[in-house]
């Protein structure tokens, strides 16, 4: 154990423990605290520093929340190996970047709905102090309709954590902020033009489905294999476009190898007007392995078009997603839909800039991913108590996992049973654009985002019921 060298500003608007907090992860961040090393002692630390040891143990407890360091009992705290977590550097300091079932109105006591996300940890705190600051009396641009591709402050924002999150190297030129990924689908159809033919899997994203029929492109489907989409079925189409998502594929889970992947870049490449789009919607949380990169990464002849969505890091209310494009379609885009005004109001931008450059973003990230994965695996521990459970997949990412039931009942019926009594249960029937399949026993998707561990015991309890009828 050596002496931490922290210099506490007792002027600063800072709070003690987050100055603390911020010199420790620095540190640890910086290789200047190693992997495994012990930190001092609350009671030492809180006597060296002058302040009290519940101001030392807030900031100890937030490290801890984000995985930076990991108490043992008896022995103190250590440094954590930082190589999964996420490091946002500020946008000004990152490296020269290149050019289903409608059931109605229900009484709903218990979701295990796959698209909720944590309420009860949303960063209010911080979120406050943040809306606060944001105010046109002293900003008033910000009563205006702004850059059509999105505030240039929170594209750089954006790119940054791309290129350190996600291996996507693009520039802030290259980004476009929109509300939802269906309208930047719709904006992206009027960038592409009429007539195109899309591929996607047949088991997918649904509202992405019913956009792209909507927008009057042609659809075609693939099945899903082991390692993706069936590559058989990609040669033998005749699409302009593979619609894919990569790193954890809705519904099913899967994530894709990386010779699939190489696969699909080179049939894109043999056309200039071929294209891959890739949805990496709730790439952020994985609880096995380190992070996997995107599609993008692999990308040298600019054939991927990237989405992404704020909707699972942080929540689906704020309706920020983003879109990055090949350079080869910027110009495209300037000429038939530079016009439109952006969808996301000047103030929500603002908000979430700076929510993301104060490190707000990186933090509640950090501590999310800690919450989810002992969600996660609080759920899997219960449901192999389970008699009724065949197998469980999809695991170890995202915020859902599949789960195939011992029954003779349909997947509708299970479905309905279960919103009888209050508990809310998806079917992988519902997410299947193809033609009806008959499977050998149900596959439920049950989402434990929002769940607590005696809400998930109390759920379990009443599948359980009417999976014995």
């Amino acid at each position: 154990m050596k002496e931490l060298w922290i210099d506490l500003q007792s002027d600063s608007d800072q709070a003690l423990y987050e100055q603390i907090y911020d010199s420790v992860r620095k540190d640890i961040a910086d290789g200047k605290i190693s992997p495994g090393e012990k930190l001092p002692s609350t009671r030492f630390l809180a006597k060296y520093l002058g302040v009290s040891r519940s101001t030392v143990e807030l900031a100890y407890d937030q490290l801890t929340a984000e995985g930076y360091i990991m108490p043992r009992q008896g022995s103190g705290c250590y440094a954590c190996d930082i190589s999964e977590l996420y490091q946002i550097q500020k946008s000004g300091k990152k490296r020269e970047q290149s050019t289903g079932i409608d059931m109605g109105e229900r009484n709903v006591e218990i979701s295990f709905s796959p698209y909720e996300v944590d309420q009860r940890n949303f960063p209010c705190d911080a979120w406050y102090r943040v809306n606060k600051n944001v105010s046109p009396a002293e900003q008033p641009e910000l009563l205006l309709s702004g850059d059509p591709k999105g505030q240039i402050d929170l594209r750089r924002q954006i790119s940054s954590y791309l290129y350190q999150a996600r291996g996507v190297e693009c520039s802030e030129n290259q980004i476009i902020v929109g509300a939802g990924n269906e309208y930047l689908l719709m904006l992206l159809s009027q960038i592409l033009g009429s007539e195109k033919s899309v591929l996607m899997e047949e088991y997918t994203y649904v509202n992405a489905y019913k956009t792209f029929c909507n927008m009057g492109y042609t659809l075609e489907i693939a099945r899903t294999e082991e390692d993706g989409i069936c590559m058989n079925d990609v040669y033998h189409s005749d699409a302009d476009i593979v619609y894919v998502m990569p790193v954890h594929q809705f519904p099913l889970g899967t994530v894709m190898p990386l010779k699939r992947r190489l696969e699909l870049i080179k049939w894109a490449s043999e056309f200039e007007n071929r294209y891959l789009i890739e949805d990496d919607h709730d790439s952020e949380f994985r609880y096995k392995g380190k992070p996997i990169p995107a599609l993008w990464g692999n990308d040298p002849g600019q054939h991927v078009i990237y989405l992404g969505t704020f909707s699972k890091s942080i929540t689906s209310s704020l309706r920020i997603s983003f879109m990055v494009l090949p350079n080869r379609l910027l110009q495209q885009y300037e000429k038939s839909c530079g016009f439109y005004a952006c969808t996301v109001s000047r103030f929500s931008q603002e908000l979430l800039f700076r929510f993301m450059e104060e490190g707000h973003f990186e933090r509640h990230l950090n501590r999310m991913r800690n919450i989810y994965r002992q969600k996660h695996d609080t759920l899997l521990a219960l449901l192999k108590q389970e008699t009724w459970v065949r197998s469980i997949y999809g695991d170890n990412a995202g915020l859902h996992v599949l789960v195939e039931v011992e029954s003779s009942v349909s997947e509708e019926t299970l479905c309905q049973r279960a919103w009888e009594i209050g508990v809310e249960i998806h079917s992988l029937s519902e997410y299947r654009i193809g033609p009806a399949k008959k499977t050998p026993y149900p596959t439920l998707l049950l989402g434990y985002g929002n769940l607590n561990e005696k809400d998930m015991e109390r759920g379990i309890a009443r599948l359980r019921e009417i999976l014995s009828e």
